[in-house]
């Protein structure tokens, strides 16, 4: 491969996307947060390309990102109560929510733990690259395992543009900073990472939270 094909996020460029998708080449788009390197989560092949073009520890899940908030449905086993509050409150946004799986996401998605994170990202044109492609992206940030993230196309391009087939360049991430995630497959949300939303305006609607090193 002697580079990624770098072309526009647009309506135009969208069937292009979904022909690599579909045909198991994961691909670099831009999301609200920061560009993501995505694949159709039901591709087993692809996801794992994903791991591999990182270099990715295998023991790490990689998020789903969905077309819509009722998306979460088809993934998630369980939604509480505290979930859909959140998902009204914050979605579609920086927020990733990690709910108990449904038994048809697969385990190369979730790294065989028993949640699942999910997002709907504040991106029109992934939204629809989503809704085109038929199926969640799972999703990680466009960057080598270590790296920073990349906030424009020419960054992911700069570290992984060698690993992938098709880089789709929307301009610069408006958010800049990866999603905050939240755990809800506890009696307790846990704060995992805490990044574009600040824990404060999630315990506005969630009450304490419990941070993951207490």
């Amino acid at each position: 491969m002697d580079g990624a094909l770098l072309i526009p996020a647009d309506e135009a460029t969208l069937p292009l996307a979904v022909e690599y998708l579909r045909a198991g080449e994961p691909l670099v788009f831009p999301t609200d947060t920061v560009y993501g390197l995505g694949a159709l989560y039901t591709d087993e092949a692809a996801v794992r390309k994903i791991y591999q073009i990182k270099g990715r520890p295998q023991d790490k899940p990689i998020p789903l990102l969905l077309a819509d908030t009722q998306g979460v449905i088809e993934v998630a086993k369980e939604v509480p109560e505290l979930a859909w509050r959140l998902m009204d409150q914050f979605f579609p946004g920086p927020l990733t929510l990690v709910l108990a799986r449904s038994d048809d996401v697969p385990e190369w998605v979730t790294a065989g733990s028993k949640g699942v994170a999910v997002r709907v990202p504040d991106h029109h044109f992934t939204r629809s690259l989503i809704r085109r492609a038929g199926a969640p992206l799972a999703t990680s940030s466009a960057n080598l395992a270590g790296r920073a993230a990349s906030v424009t196309a020419q960054e992911a391009y700069d570290q992984i543009g060698l690993r992938v087939a098709l880089i789709l360049d929307g301009g610069d991430c408006h958010e800049g900073v990866a999603s905050t995630v939240l755990d809800l497959t506890g009696p307790s949300p846990v704060l995992l990472r805490e990044g574009a939303i600040r824990r404060p305006r999630l315990e506005e609607v969630c009450g304490r939270i419990i941070d993951m090193l207490e």
